[in-house]
Order: structure tokens, then sequence, then C-alpha cells
């Protein structure tokens, strides 16, 4: 059986997460255990990590820097060890070098870039983005498989990632310009938008990340 950590930091739409991890687990042929935590060493010992994030980039580093030994157990399973990894919206936006909500604050550093306000062409548009919207997907990548063109997702932030490196995005979607939708390298992944709030595009990519092979 395989461990799929959540990582419990205070800031995460940790239900949700853990009902869809759930949801898309029991349709795979693969065994897992979906285990919320903020104990380090569980971290360590996972098979597959998901860092969930609701707020502000600021308020979210913070709170993943005061769980104990959180930060380097990060480094130790997703660099160290090479496991995948899934960022769900502002967990997606802390993989950045940088944030720039409410002053800078230093993200993770794993994809070249930084999260900035989301500025619309269109004025008339408001922030926050929520709701629907079509993905388009830049290129395959296994945890996108499956997914019909033009998918629909659900998104609710300010903030977006402005990725540095045009093959770091898998998928982009659209708000008044384009923005990152999905973003990963290597046995990371992280998403914008809610899958857990996305229900058969947000099952379909959990239970892909859940059976992705890095």
């Amino acid at each position: 059986m395989e461990t799929v950590a959540l990582i419990d930091y205070g800031s995460g739409n940790l239900r949700s997460a853990a009902k869809a991890l759930e949801r898309a687990a029991a349709g795979c042929h693969a065994s897992f255990q979906v285990l919320v935590t903020s104990d380090a060493d569980a971290v360590r010992k996972a098979d597959r990590v998901v860092l969930p994030g609701v707020g502000a980039f600021a308020d979210c580093k913070r709170g993943l820097s005061e769980v104990p030994g959180m930060l380097d157990a990060l480094e130790e399973v997703v660099h160290g060890k090479g496991r995948p990894f899934l960022g769900i919206c502002v967990g997606m936006q802390l993989m950045a070098e940088r944030g720039r909500e409410y002053g800078v604050t230093e993200g993770l550093g794993w994809i070249k870039g930084e999260v900035v306000k989301l500025e619309p062409a269109d004025p008339t548009l408001k922030i926050p983005h929520m709701g629907w919207n079509e993905l388009d997907i830049r290129r395959e990548h296994p945890v996108l498989a499956g997914l019909p063109e033009r998918a629909h997702a659900y998104f609710v932030h300010s903030y977006r990632f402005a990725v540095e490196r045009p093959e770091d995005v898998i998928a982009s979607a659209d708000y008044g310009g384009p923005f990152a939708a999905v973003v990963g390298r290597d046995n990371l992944v992280g998403t914008q938008f809610h899958p857990e709030k996305s229900q058969e595009t947000g099952l379909a990519l959990v239970a892909n990340f859940l059976t992705w092979r890095v």
C-alpha cells in the first residue's frame, strides 16, 4: 500500500482535498492510504506528497515554515527521493522562487518564476477570479492523461504564477489574458485550480497523480 501525505499546515482545504484523494484512490487498481499530517517524519516516509493552500502566499509560507522540520522533510522527500509532488492553488504557487503578495516572500524555489497579482486586460473582470475556466493543455503530461480538450476546472485566486521557463507550463487558462493553470517539471506538478472542486476533471487529475510513475 502506498501512502499519500496531505500536509496540514493550517492553510489548506484539507477536508475537500482528502475526500478527493480518497475518491480517486477508490477508483484505482492499487491501494493507497491518505494521511492528513503535520508530522515531518510521516512526510519523509510518504510515497507521494500533496501540498494544498488557501489564502495569501506569505501566510502559507509562514505556516509551512512553522511546522517543525517540514521544510527539510519536503526537500528530502521531493528532491532527495524524487517522490511525486502535487501542489494545489497556493500550494502550487509556493513552488515559485518568490511571491509578491503583501511584500516579497521567498518561496520554495523549485520552479523558476514568481507569483504576481492577476491583472486582467479587461478591467470589468473581477478579482478574485472565481469560477470555471477551460484548460489549454500546452504539452502532454501523465497527470493530464485522458482529459478532454478544453476540460473545465474551478479557480479561486487573485495572484498567478509568472513562470520563467515556458516549458514548465503544462496547461494555461484565460481570464483577461493567459495564465499558468498547471505547472511542473520532473517529479513536481501543481495546479492553480482546485482539483477537489473541479468534479470529473479534478478527480481524473488526482487519479492520474496517484498512479504517476516518475
